[in-house]
């Protein structure tokens, strides 16, 4: 609530204007700056009235324990070990209660008036002590400021003590395992201290407690509800409404009686300017009230906005609305905390806003008044979540209340900001749905200005599969009909351009908006380690160093950050092309733009906990497919043969801010060299808003390309318009190279003949007969600490420029046309060779192993050279273009003096690392029964 308060205290000069008093009286006290701090870990403050205690420690408040040295000093080792892995540690841990201490002059003229004390962000409970005397009550907000009624406990014109008691020991059953981020060591931590303001405030005996604006833009008015705080001496009174509208003009002010302490009453905003992410304009608004001798003066931001969810689409202004979004998950990897200041979370939505998104999603957590705030400045749509990620809610009734109390407690601090468009119950709930559903009926019945959901997904059995009674949006990976989110089908078939999730939100009641898409983990930024200035140790990202210098990897560390880095960015496009491509979607919350330091380390952002670039994806390249307007294709896949027609139906996504009005679309195909095969122009056409608009077909044979190439469609929206993307490859559909004096075989026994020889043998042995990994082409889920059992790769890695690759295109990265070989490949464990071997193909390992893994490698034995490739290149071969040219390729390089592995090694060593002898026995076995 962006609050701008006048408080006037009228003394000696009450027949003045309350302008005047503003300037003569003082009405705040700043009380950040040097306090005293004990910690009390035996919890003994309480019973030895520690209030009445000095303490000899000194601390900067705002400011935590952590920040001043105070806490059990972090002695965790970087060790690859699950325990000890999961997460950044704090410097200095501590959790329990502690101290504050300080002193105060209070002004002579603050003498029987309310004086209320605020602490913006306090971690849990906060209890206080004035002059000895224990303040009312305390408070245990995990979002909102803590506030006393400290006046009857202060001696104005003395000088008076102020204790503080901050016990941030867990209250309720809000986090399963200290998940949910409003209380968690996975990314903030369990600091203990005080954030943001911290004030004395002293108010008239009559004054504005909330000012509450519900824009109308329909009638074209805000509803306004102004709350007083009387203490019983309410006796009628006045209040003068004003509102500047966003260009600073005064609108006529409206004058209403008081009598009463909830004043209800419209104001007209004739020919409204209206909010959203094109056009974030914001109103200010000043109540001022005048009751007997008390005067109050309160002004608050406000946009007029209209949020509905339409024939099941979320709408903003009567407009479609298509939430980009990421989560925030209270990742701050200095502080460890969240900052309460403007120009830390322009760092955020800046950072956001370049990539293209428009949406965050605070995962179990609602962040400061100064998120808010920037929020409101770039039209940014957040959906704030109350604290909880838990399974048991609604079965501890006290939890429940709490949550209900906080909920009410962010209405009235936060509602007023237009950027608080979405309100969810919680992070994966699974418990009593029904106590939920009553949970979010009260909150909406208190304020509506929101859209309310159940929780952020859930997977609990006979929930989740379809939206819950009273939901006024949902949140999802999959329906009762399917997936929506491409980590549940990418690595099950080929990629497909023309699919979306059309069938799987049919007949949906409400709008849908797909959680957590992405997730794809990649290796970790070595070079972010001397970014840890702060409070937090990246024992983690340390762990993994030395783990590489150990096993003589470091090297490698920055191709395996490319590796899964480039897979992730493509993973990444093609699920927001298919959200944006399904005509019942209203939106999307990536998992994540950013890294997520906690839970097993799930580095799945293509920018770092930092929300810095990790050089993987520039902004640009990122808003290609991410924006208000994104031209799209459908094409049935990514590989073909030079006998084939490339069809592709063009689309365009247009949730802009209107119609785009005679653009005449531009496409072309072009080769590695930038060459065009092919192009032209698209009928000219009008773009309406919404998804789906078709622009137009194209149909390109591709017999004129007579070797294997990768090609690049481009469509263009008008000269200077809208641009994306996409890569094919094409393979001449041709006789295969001869493998005249080279020994291309399957069998181990025949390889180690042939090698005896003297000759050059390929071995391409099928799964069965070979020890390795599960062949997968999209990479590790999450984390590959945090999930150890799944199968655990993170893309390939090779040299383009290396001869045995010079008749199969590619990048050093996996790209759509490696799913074949990857899906039909036993992925070999090289460590156990100890000859130093590289691989043609490495396969990137997750950063929980760092293995040595290949598809492709090469080597002396004896007097014959071996070439080992682990992916199947006999099956089909005919329908299986990509892996009939990668296996022309290779025997091309061995036809030619190129192939001349420097590394040496046994036969046996090799069938010892890679043969399944207990296929070959069970195959014996099965013949002789």
């Amino acid at each position: 609530m962006k609050t701008y308060r006048l408080l006037l205290i009228f003394c000696l000069l009450g027949g003045l204007s309350h302008t005047v008093m503003h300037a003569q009286k003082t009405c705040k006290i700043d009380l950040s700056g040097q306090w005293t701090v004990a910690l009390d870990s035996l919890d003994r403050g309480i019973a030895g009235n520690w209030q009445n205690h000095e303490f000899g420690d000194m601390i900067t408040l705002p400011g935590t324990l952590c920040d001043a040295g105070y806490g059990t000093p972090c002695a965790q080792q970087p060790v690859m070990e699950k325990q000890t892995f999961l997460n950044l540690k704090r410097k200095f841990d501590y959790v329990g209660p502690a101290w504050y201490r300080r002193t105060v002059d209070v002004p002579a003229d603050w003498k029987n008036h309310p004086v209320v004390l605020e602490l913006e962000r306090v971690l849990w409970r906060s209890d206080v002590w004035v002059n000895g005397q224990k303040a009312d009550g305390y408070c245990e907000s995990l979002t909102t400021p803590h506030r006393f009624d400290v006046g009857p406990l202060l001696r104005p014109g003395q000088t008076n003590v102020i204790v503080v008691r901050v016990d941030n020991r867990k209250r309720y059953d809000t986090s399963e395992n200290l998940l949910a981020h409003a209380y968690t060591n996975e990314t903030q931590t369990l600091w203990n201290g005080i954030l943001g303001r911290m004030e004395l405030i002293a108010h008239d005996n009559v004054s504005i407690k909330e000012l509450r604006l519900t824009p109308d833009i329909d009638k074209g008015q805000v509803n306004v509800k102004v709350c007083l705080d009387s203490n019983g001496r309410l006796h009628g009174g006045k209040l003068i409404f004003s509102v500047k509208d966003p260009s600073g003009r005064n609108l006529p002010e409206m004058k209403v009686k008081i009598n009463g302490s909830v004043i209800d009453f419209c104001y007209p905003i004739p020919d409204a300017v209206l909010w959203d992410e094109f056009s974030p304009s914001l109103y200010q608004a000043t109540a001022a009230i005048s009751a007997g001798g008390s005067r109050d003066t309160v002004s608050e931001t406000f946009g007029m906005r209209k949020l509905s969810g339409d024939n099941a689409l979320l709408h903003i202004n009567g407009r479609r609305m298509f939430l980009r979004g990421t989560l925030e998950c209270c990742i701050f990897p200095l502080l460890g905390y969240p900052p309460a200041d403007e120009a830390s979370w322009h760092k955020v939505f800046d950072t956001a806003r370049s990539y293209g998104l428009n949406h965050l999603r605070f995962h179990s957590w609602c962040p400061p008044e100064a998120a808010f705030n920037v929020a409101d400045s770039m039209g940014f749509y957040l959906q704030i979540e109350l604290p909880v990620w838990s399974l048991s809610i609604g079965s501890e009734m006290s939890t429940l209340e709490y949550l209900r109390t906080e909920g009410l407690r962010i209405i009235s601090e936060y509602g007023n900001h237009p950027s608080f468009c979405f309100f969810s119950m919680g992070n994966e709930l699974q418990s009593d749905f029904k106590s939920l559903g009553n949970l979010m009926a009260d909150l909406r019945s208190e304020d509506h200005r929101h859209l309310y959901t159940t929780t952020t997904f859930t997977f609990e059995k006979g929930h989740g599969v379809w939206p819950e009674p009273g939901d006024d949006y949902w949140i999802s990976q999959w329906t009762k009909k399917g997936w929506v989110r491409g980590q549940g089908v990418f690595d099950e078939s080929p990629v497909n351009f023309e699919q979306d999730y059309s069938a799987s939100v049919d007949s949906l009641p409400v709008p849908i908006v797909t959680h957590e898409i992405g997730q794809y983990s990649v290796f970790p930024n070595l070079d972010e380690i001397d970014k840890y200035t702060g409070n937090l140790v990246p024992v983690n990202f340390k762990a993994v160093k030395l783990d590489l210098e150990r096993k003589g990897r470091l090297a490698w560390a920055r191709q395996n950050l490319m590796a899964s880095g480039h897979l992730a960015a493509i993973l990444y496009k093609e699920e927001i092309e298919r959200a944006l491509k399904t005509p019942g979607f209203s939106g999307f919350q990536l998992l994540d733009l950013h890294d997520f330091p906690g839970q097993g380390t799930a580095l799945v952002g293509l920018l770092d906990a930092f929300w810095d670039s990790k050089g993987i994806i520039t902004s640009d390249e990122f808003r290609r497919f991410c924006s208000p307007v994104v031209p799209l294709a459908r094409f049935a896949k990514a590989t073909y043969t030079n006998d084939e027609t490339f069809s592709v139906s063009m689309e365009v996504a247009n949730f802009g801010p209107s119609a785009l009005l005679g653009v005449t679309p531009s496409w072309a195909l072009t080769d590695e060299r930038g060459n065009k095969v092919a192009g032209g122009e698209l009928s000219r056409c009008d773009i309406a808003q919404g998804n789906g608009i078709g622009i137009g077909r194209i149909s390109v044979p591709l017999n004129a390309v007579n070797k294997a190439s990768r090609l690049t469609l481009t469509v263009q929206l008008g000269d200077d318009g809208c641009s994306n993307s996409w890569n094919i490859w094409v393979y001449p559909q041709q006789e295969d190279v001869s493998e005249d004096g080279i020994i291309v075989t399957r069998s181990f026994s025949e390889a180690r003949r042939q090698l005896a020889r003297g000759r050059k043998v390929l071995l391409n042995p099928s799964a069965d007969d070979l020890n390795g990994l599960e062949g997968k082409f999209v990479q590790v889920f999450w984390s590959p600490v945090h999930f150890p059992n799944q199968a655990g790769t993170m893309g390939i890695w090779c040299d383009p420029s290396h001869p045995a690759l010079a008749d199969f295109p590619t990048e050093n990265h996996s790209n759509w046309q490696w799913w074949d070989v990857c899906k039909k490949a036993k992925t070999l464990v090289l460590d156990s060779l100890d000859a130093g071997i590289e691989p043609i193909v490495r396969m990137t390992d997750n950063f929980y192993k760092n293995r040595n893994l290949a598809l492709v490698f090469e080597a002396k034995v004896g007097n014959g050279k071996l070439l080992m490739c682990s992916s199947d290149l006999f099956t089909d071969i005919d329908a299986r273009p990509v892996a009939r040219q990668l296996r022309r390729s290779l025997v091309e390089y061995m036809s030619t003096d190129k192939f001349n592995p420097s590394a040496e090694l046994t036969f046996d060593k090799i069938e010892k690392a890679f043969y399944n002898v207990s296929h070959a026995v069970t195959e014996r076995k099965s013949i002789y029964d």
